[in-house]
């Protein structure tokens, strides 16, 4: 990798996106980190879990198209993910890596098997965090139930009257979000309270904010053939991470990208719920520390 430490604002075809690089003296394989959303940002994975990486390895952060500190297309054509797949085929090129690791978190876990399916011959490792599927019909099957699951009984009453509707179930799923509150989403994502403000804290301090656009074109315009059905071709050795009380993604979907990827490992963390890197950060260091560790090893060797 040939950038040096610090933020860049780089023009990826047609559209500014923010990188940074950090931990370059490292001198490892370069990892990506990958944020959910669609449409969030790494503000807080960069303030919380991402500076005990970068003491051991090369990390670099980016921000997806139409999300946090990057430009903000206005035409929907520009949200679909054979973009969010050409940008980051650019931006690789721009560091200059010929091997990376990815390290992505719900949506951005998602993100990075399609960059696995897309480019494997760039990849090394990937580890996915509380990974998403967003086309399939179960992914908003299981959020809606994790909201049943911990809301009072009139949220429960409302979401009855949703589901009870002849709608789609993405459109049953955007209308529960539309009537839950902060400390439902909340109880949705995390099992620590105390967790779960520090998250909120960081969020507002960001000023950054996801419009919700990126995920309405990916609704509307699926990738064919769906990633599901291309995930017994991803070869890479690939680490899985997910909350017992995960809510949001859950373990199904976990489970079901374990089960259909050739070379997986699966770990459950016992005290989270989406975000095991906030939940549980030492524990969650640990095993992506050490998962890495053998790549970087026989790197070495050679």
């Amino acid at each position: 990798m040939n950038k040096e430490n610090g933020e860049y604002q780089i023009d990826i075809n047609g559209v500014n996106h923010w990188i940074k690089v950090v931990g370059k003296e490292n001198n490892t394989i370069p990892l990506f980190i990958i944020h959910g959303g669609p449409g969030g940002n790494l503000y807080t994975f960069e303030k919380t879990v991402g500076p005990y990486l970068s003491e051991d390895r090369t990390v670099v952060y980016y921000e997806q198209r139409g999300c946090g500190r990057s430009g903000k297309p206005t035409d929907d054509n520009a949200y679909s993910m054979n973009e969010l797949v050409d940008d980051f085929w650019e931006i690789i090129e721009w560091a200059g890596s010929e091997k990376i690791d990815l390290l992505g978190y719900s949506f951005g876990g998602e993100l990075a098997l399609e960059f696995a399916s897309n480019f494997p011959y760039l990849i090394n490792k990937i580890i996915l965090s509380g990974p998403s599927l967003i086309n399939l019909k179960t992914q908003y099957m299981i959020q809606i139930a994790g909201f049943l699951s911990i809301a009072d009984l009139t949220l429960v009453n409302k979401i009855e009257e949703i589901l009870k509707k002849n709608t789609s179930i993405e459109h049953k799923y955007k209308q529960v979000w539309e009537i839950v509150d902060q400390e439902t989403i909340d109880r949705l994502l995390f099992v620590d309270p105390e967790v779960a403000s520090k998250y909120r804290e960081l969020v507002i301090e960001s000023n950054l904010h996801n419009t919700g656009r990126m995920l309405t074109v990916l609704q509307e315009h699926p990738v064919t053939p769906p990633l599901y059905d291309r995930l017994n071709n991803i070869p890479h050795k690939t680490l899985i991470i997910t909350g017992v009380y995960d809510r949001s993604t859950g373990i199904p979907i976990s489970n079901l990208i374990h089960r259909n990827l050739s070379n997986s490992e699966w770990i459950l963390f016992n005290n989270s719920a989406h975000f095991p890197e906030l939940e549980e950060t030492e524990k969650f260091v640990s095993n992506v520390l050490g998962f890495l560790k053998a790549s970087y090893t026989e790197e070495r060797k050679h």
